[in-house]
């Protein structure tokens, strides 16, 4: 189901990133605050290439340090393991696809208390997951915050199963109602009326990069987070490398002039750490056409990451204060 990625570190002792998340095929479950785990499956560019983001996200690690300076806290108190890629299949999409299903739900059954990471990948691969978590958690409502600059509600029949069409996909397949996805970021002249129409027509909740920066971004998300807390039993949360602006993720073909900062994902993601809510994350589309990517988009989606993990922590803290 996992396999060892490309990129392993030899354990050591230290602060930095590479020896504190550990790499482990089968933890205990008991061991484990938060598992992250790559999917190599992008068809985005090139079938004959996988995803490149997975593994330069860990060959990365030994640039960042545990300890995050602007909160005053060591992230080092969570246990973060790193379980492997997804063993998808060369050509067959299908296959890779259930694979990735597969995963998915196998994580949620055996660690039903942590949270999970997907580093990807194309945006396929938030659908993929998400129906796995559907078939561990068949009576649970999900809601999806979505982070992106697009709606990707292109019918799955005539756009294919790819970046343009997973939500889509996972609101006719019953597994989300439309009324339990938030899209937020959406900027510029990059969703047809079609698309627009058919989420209006499903209730998904689309909000403006502009709305978000009039409304206050933190005040914008704390009340998205409280909507769906009352409505759903889970949170999935997927982020689109593409809502930045360019200079930020200048791997990211589909990002375009005028998405979030670097700093205001940051803060959204530290945001959505806090609420015990949101179970799971992904980070999808940082594939480069070029054979390696560039440290910006990497570094800027490590950042995101650890953001989120301040949330998390922050979280835990003030629980264990009010006890």
């Amino acid at each position: 189901m996992f396999i060892k990625p490309q990129c392993c570190w030899e354990e050591s002792k230290g602060s930095g990133l590479h020896q504190w998340i550990k790499q482990k095929e089968k933890p205990h479950p008991s061991d484990v605050d938060v598992i992250v785990y790559g999917s190599l499956l992008s068809y985005t560019n090139d079938i004959t290439k996988t995803a490149q983001y997975p593994n330069a996200f860990r060959r990365a690690w030994p640039n960042f340090q545990s300890y995050n300076l602007d909160e005053q806290i060591n992230l080092r108190a969570l246990s973060v393991v790193d379980i492997g890629d997804v063993a998808i299949h060369p050509t067959d999409k299908m296959l890779s696809h259930s694979a990735v299903e597969a995963a998915a739900e196998n994580l949620c059954v055996t660690y039903p208390k942590s949270f999970t990471c997907l580093i990807g990948g194309d945006h396929w691969m938030t659908a993929c997951s998400l129906r796995g978590i559907k078939n561990a958690h068949p009576q649970e409502r999900i809601g999806i915050i979505q982070l992106d600059t697009h709606l990707d509600v292109h019918n799955s029949e005539e756009a294919g199963l790819g970046n343009k069409s997973p939500m889509h996909q996972l609101v006719e397949a019953g597994i989300v109602e439309g009324k339990h996805i938030y899209n937020l970021g959406l900027h510029g002249f990059f969703n047809s009326p079609e698309m627009i129409h058919y989420a209006r027509e499903q209730g998904v909740h689309m909000i403006t990069l502009k709305q978000m920066r009039r409304d206050g971004l933190q005040l914008t998300v704390r009340e998205i987070l409280r909507q769906l807390m009352y409505e759903v039993d889970r949170i999935y949360v997927s982020v689109d490398l593409d809502v930045l602006d360019n200079p930020f993720v200048p791997d990211v073909s589909a990002a375009a002039p005028g998405g979030l900062t670097a700093y205001e994902l940051f803060d959204i993601l530290k945001l959505i750490g806090e609420n015990e809510g949101v179970r799971h994350l992904d980070f999808v589309c940082a594939d480069s056409k070029d054979d390696e990517l560039h440290q910006t988009t990497v570094k800027t989606g490590i950042t995101a990451f650890l953001n989120w993990l301040t949330g998390i922590q922050l979280d835990n803290h003030q629980r264990i204060q009010k006890k």
